[in-house]
């Protein structure tokens, strides 16, 4: 059968209904990132302020979505009264379709509100999950105070994901992390009075450490029973410090083997502790999947806002400079703040999809997939899903393509097989 890509290919596409928001301060800048950040430029926090509110001003008028994410840098870094600037704008020019409210006026959330008229119980494991918008909100462990905490509560955030990376100093050490052990209980304990999911991040396979080390991370974790979990093993990329002292013969990084060996054994803990393990990276208790990454995964649209952000809207992607001082310059005086647009042909648009996909779970479900591209999975893909599927890389049930453990171990491997056809 020939297939026609104009005769099928979707001619508009759906509003976001999801946005994020960029905020790169930091405290200090770790040696592993190589996200936007910007240290040591405190003073510059009001002014990307209202840098940002010019950016979002160019939206025209509100636009209504169903989650939020405000990540960075560390949106936390920024003291409670620049928080409540932030969220202002942000829950000005976002609206929810459910009945979240956007904010309670400040002179309710003073500290003595805060603190001790409006305090919660805190959440435990068995939580209800968020029904309505979700508005999540990254943190360190050791910038997230009670005070902060309220003040994101009353701005109607119900997520914070919290950088633990590490338990144990000699690997936060290892990852050039600031923060200790012992904040992150304090930062638990002030999300939980006053925001119902709480999320960790956690990295294995940091230089020096072994499986006993990932282990012990784990069980800690677990302790805490937050309601996600995302497991990242150490990538070390290009220009970042880490990067630059793997170059140099300073570190050696964990062996491949030792590195898969890890994945595996938080794949197997952690469901084992009732989380679902519905992406490569990602561990949730049921009903506290992370919505608004799903989005991205399913590949649709979303806003975004802020120093090296991204955007796709109307089948355009668009990057922001990553520049803070220029970001602000440009924004201010109302002149683009993009640094790179593309704008895919509809074949290409489709083989994301299958990359994106492919990292859930749940997989590529073929209905949705033409639905969503107008192309037939099996006419782009079927001799590419073939041999993985004989190597037991993939499994089809005939409704959805989906790896299986095997794959997911090799997921980036198997997502490139697929891109070569594109």
């Amino acid at each position: 059968m020939v297939f026609s890509e104009s005769a099928t290919a979707p001619t508009s596409f759906p509003d976001p209904a999801t946005a994020y928001i960029h905020v790169p301060f930091c405290a200090h800048h770790c040696g592993y990132c190589d996200f936007a950040v910007s240290t040591g430029t405190e003073h510059l926090i009001d002014l990307y302020i209202e840098a940002l509110g010019a950016e979002l001003a160019t939206l025209g008028h509100p636009r209504p979505v169903e989650s939020l994410f405000v990540g960075g840098g560390t949106p936390t870094h920024l003291s409670a009264t620049q928080l409540e600037r932030l969220l202002t704008l942000i829950t000005h020019w976002f609206s929810w379709p459910g009945d979240l409210p956007h904010a309670i006026p400040p002179e309710q959330w003073s500290p003595a509100f805060s603190l001790e008229t409006h305090s919660q119980p805190p959440f435990h494991r068995l939580s209800p999950p968020i029904r309505g918008p979700e508005f999540s909100i990254e943190a360190n462990p050791d910038s997230l105070t009670e005070e902060k905490a309220a003040v994101l509560a009353a701005f109607g955030v119900n997520r914070v994901s919290i950088g633990v990376q590490s338990f144990q100093p000699r690997l936060l050490n290892a990852l050039d992390r600031q923060h200790r052990p012992e904040h992150v209980e304090a930062a638990v304990a002030a999300a939980r009075r006053y925001i119902p999911v709480v999320s960790f991040d956690l990295i294995f396979a940091a230089p020096g450490s072994t499986q006993a080390d990932w282990q012990a991370d784990l069980e800690t974790a677990l302790t805490f029973q937050p309601n996600h979990l995302s497991t990242y093993g150490l990538t070390y990329e290009k220009g970042t410090p880490l990067w630059k002292q793997r170059y140099r013969g300073a570190i050696i990084p964990v062996p491949e083997d030792d590195e898969l060996a890890m994945y595996e054994y938080a794949i197997d803990r952690l469901t084992a502790a009732g989380y679902e393990h519905y992406e490569i990276s990602n561990f949730a208790q049921p009903g506290f999947r992370c919505r608004h990454n799903e989005r991205y995964w399913a590949n649709e649209p979303y806003y975004g806002f802020g120093v090296g952000a991204a955007r796709y809207i109307q089948g355009v992607r668009e990057l922001n400079i990553r520049d803070t001082q220029l970001y602000i310059r440009r924004a201010l005086a109302g002149e683009p703040t993009i640094f790179q647009r593309e704008v895919l042909p509809p074949r290409e648009r489709a083989f994301e999809t299958i990359a994106t996909q492919l990292r859930w779970a749940e997989g590529i479900d073929r209905v949705r997939f033409h639905q969503r591209t107008g192309f037939h999975l099996d006419e782009l893909a079927s001799t590419v899903i073939a041999r993985l599927r004989e190597l037991g890389i993939v499994e089809d049930n005939g409704h959805c393509v989906r790896l299986t453990r095997r794959g997911r171990c090799v997921a980036d491997a198997a997502i490139a097989e697929f891109l070569k056809e594109a």
